[in-house]
């Protein structure tokens, strides 16, 4: 992805595999491509080489082959959260259905759920029609009230889909039948989907670059852009946008911001999303007598219903990938390398592992990693097009982007082609968030909420209540 930060010291490549597990196992040369040598010309110039602007250059080339595309990316393909996910390739996005029924109706929401579960699906269907090896397992998902105070949450989440006619999807389960599919301590109920499959990610967006580029787009990495401009704004090219770099311009008809989190180094974006950190561990890989102690044989996604959020995968070669937010927002929406690793938090998440699965309390891990998510202000990923600036934009994925992702790419690609489809009436498309607050009340309000969410769950796991009445915390927490 593309934005504000630098690994290792400028003008000298850093050891790219040290980002996440993904990059390192990816099997790919990792050595960034040539940057951008003076300026160019391109019918459509994305801005990031993660997964949105990928999609949007691969459904672009489906489309118009003789398009002339170029990708200016930071760093190298994958280097942001499509490189250091949580390997979900899952339906749903952060804002919930009850919130986009209210905002746009009860039909808007159905059509946007179920492009999320068409996008888990699209996301298998080209890996297998492409032959790209993305690591793409179809083993569903598994969401565990672990205790009694979840409860509530995991029967609010099922009538929800049952309301709006997606119940037949999902299957709640007693606590035996949870744990007869994964053994967490503490599951007392669970709420099982088959619409869920996990990914490499590393090898997913290297592959999905690789193919593109095949194809005839052109990726110039280690290519910071620095600023853009709509179509009118520079008196140099009065009829064309534009993506400024320091090793040049790219003109273009369109030019696509994919930025996610990273966007936020842009000063004309940089309120538009916060970057929230997301941080994982990874074991040693598990002997077969483990895995049979926990019980768990098939590769589902699971979490609980934390305020806080957990994630949990089960690696290709054998090892738990457990994730989690809680490190700390930086003032000024700032992203800096060191930021991507917080050894409070990953403490936390190692412990939080040893109590899901006391059997694996001698666990070693072998892996920790992190970085930026875009968080939007009202939680609602932003897919636009304005045909007269000449200037697009996918993000706001807060943690869902690998199907997402998929969705903004095909999108943006009907947008930019004007070929209407049931995606571009999407309330997704068109929308634009507020902003966030300027500092310090940015700094202020973030911080608070993430304290608080940490402490209602540490409260609730305490007294083995739900979290019951008014609160700021909750309150904020609505989406």
């Amino acid at each position: 992805m593309n934005g504000g930060v630098t690994i290792g010291a400028p003008g000298s490549p850093p050891d790219y595999r040290a980002i996440s597990f993904w990059l390192e196992t990816c099997g790919d040369d990792l050595t960034p491509r040539p940057p951008l040598d003076g300026d160019a010309e391109a019918d459509v110039a994305i801005l990031g080489a993660g997964l949105t602007g990928l999609w949007t250059a691969y459904e672009l080339q489906r489309r118009q082959p003789g398009l002339r595309i170029v990708l200016l990316e930071r760093d190298i393909a994958g280097f942001g959260a499509s490189g250091r996910n949580g390997s979900w390739c899952v339906p749903d996005l952060n804002i919930s259905l009850p919130m986009l029924a209210r905002r746009f109706g009860t039909s808007a929401a159905r059509a946007t759920q179920q492009a999320t579960y068409d996008a888990v699906d699209e996301v298998g269907r080209v890996c297998t029609e492409e032959g790209l090896d993305g690591g793409y397992v179809r083993g569903g998902a598994l969401f565990v009230a672990r205790g009694a105070q979840q409860l509530p949450d995991l029967q609010a989440s099922y009538q929800t889909y049952v309301r709006f006619g997606f119940g037949d999807r999902y299957e709640v389960l007693d606590a035996a039948q949870t744990r007869a599919r994964v053994d967490v301590a503490g599951a007392v109920a669970g709420l099982a989907t088959a619409d869920s499959a996990v990914i490499h990610p590393g090898r997913l967006v290297r592959n999905l670059a690789r193919l593109v580029e095949q194809r005839g787009a052109r990726i110039h990495e280690r290519t910071a852009v620095t600023a853009y401009h709509a179509r009118g704004e520079d008196p140099a090219t009065p009829g064309r946008a534009a993506l400024r770099t320091d090793h040049g311009t790219v003109r273009a008809d369109t030019i696509v911001l994919a930025g996610e989190a990273y966007l936020t180094g842009l000063r004309r974006l940089h309120r538009q999303l916060i970057p929230v950190y997301s941080l994982i561990v990874l074991s040693e890989p598990l002997s077969e007598a483990q895995w049979a102690a926990i019980g768990w044989q098939a590769r589902q996604c699971v979490a609980s219903y934390r305020l806080s959020i957990d994630y949990l995968a089960r690696t290709e070669d054998g090892r738990i990938l457990f994730g989690g937010r809680g490190a700390p927002y930086h003032f000024g929406s700032v992203i800096k390398p060191r930021f991507d690793r917080h050894a409070p938090t990953h403490g936390l998440l190692q412990d939080m592992m040893r109590a899901w699965f006391p059997v694996l309390r001698d666990i070693r891990f072998t892996h920790a990693w992190g970085g930026p998510l875009g968080m939007p202000r009202d939680w609602m990923p932003a897919i636009t097009h304005d045909r007269a600036s000449g200037v697009a934009s996918a993000r706001g994925y807060i943690g869902h982007g690998v199907a997402a992702t998929n969705i903004a790419g095909r999108a943006l690609a009907d947008l930019i082609t004007e070929r209407p489809s049931p995606l571009t009436e999407l309330p997704l498309v068109g929308h634009h968030s507020r902003d966030w607050e300027p500092e310090p009340l940015r700094w202020l309000g973030v911080r608070y909420s993430q304290q608080a969410f940490a402490g209602i769950d540490a409260r609730a796991d305490r007294t083995g209540r739900p979290a019951r009445g008014p609160s700021l915390a909750r309150w904020l927490a609505r989406h």
